[in-house]
């Protein structure tokens, strides 16, 4: 299972939010390539970085400290927030992204999402954060009645071949991952998922390795890497 560091972007810093409450907010770099590069250092091969300003926006805002972040590290990241048109996707793929993560805009744009499909074929991961088992939408600030699995097989059978999936009610909070939710969304896909959320022990980590479904194929982990909760070295070991 592979490892993802999350480095979340807001007003040019490296932060973590609790459930996603930009009003929870807790800064740890003031430069968010000091985090990439401490991860780098740490032994770690991808990076998950969110344009949280973007996602509040709707459009990337952050491309400089993106562009930044690719050229720090010889691996790929994965970057997502406010990518909601292709002149975005390409923003952010010109700045050094490997993949990009569409969120609300593969929700309310099945053309927008097709098209990013077939333009940018194994880049595109779709996300889709759920409360309480329903998939919330524009930087988790927008409830909806959809059942988050009922939409992962949905856009399954519209041709993604991976997602990421959060339980925000848990995210941030290092209380434990939402194992049953996490079930739920594997088995309604083929699909490969990426988990994230709730991670704060290596229990978490061994138990997700040794629970999740086989398309699980990795988990973001943040705020328990900044409080140093275990080391890199101790992650990767625990997903091995």
């Amino acid at each position: 299972m592979i490892l993802y560091p999350a480095i979340d972007i807001r007003g040019g810093s490296a932060v973590r939010l609790v459930e996603g409450d930009f009003g929870r907010e807790t800064p740890y770099d003031d430069d968010p390539v000091d985090a990439a590069l401490r991860f780098a250092d740490a032994g770690v091969h991808v990076l998950h970085v969110v344009d949280l300003d973007g996602a509040r926006k709707g459009r990337p805002v952050n491309l400089a400290t993106i562009t930044r972040i690719a050229d720090a590290v010889p691996f790929p990241i994965q970057v997502g927030g406010g990518l909601r048109d292709a002149d975005s996707v390409a923003d952010v793929l010109r700045a050094g992204a490997e993949r990009v993560v569409i969120g609300t805009a593969a929700m309310r744009d099945p053309k927008f999402l097709a098209a990013m499909l077939s333009a940018h074929p194994e880049r595109v991961v779709v996300s889709i954060d759920a409360r309480q088992g329903k998939v919330s939408l524009a930087g988790w600030s927008e409830p909806t009645d959809v059942d988050a699995a009922a939409a992962i097989a949905d856009l399954t059978a519209r041709g993604v071949d991976r997602f990421l999936f959060t339980p925000i009610e848990v995210d941030g909070t290092l209380t434990g991952p939402g194992f049953e939710q996490l079930a739920e969304i594997a088995a309604a896909t083929s699909a490969s998922v990426i988990y994230s959320g709730g991670v704060g022990t290596l229990a978490d980590l061994e138990r997700l390795r040794a629970e999740a479904a086989p398309n699980v194929e990795g988990v973001i982990v943040g705020r328990a890497l900044y409080e140093r909760r275990f080391t890199v070295d101790e992650a990767l070991d625990a997903l091995a």
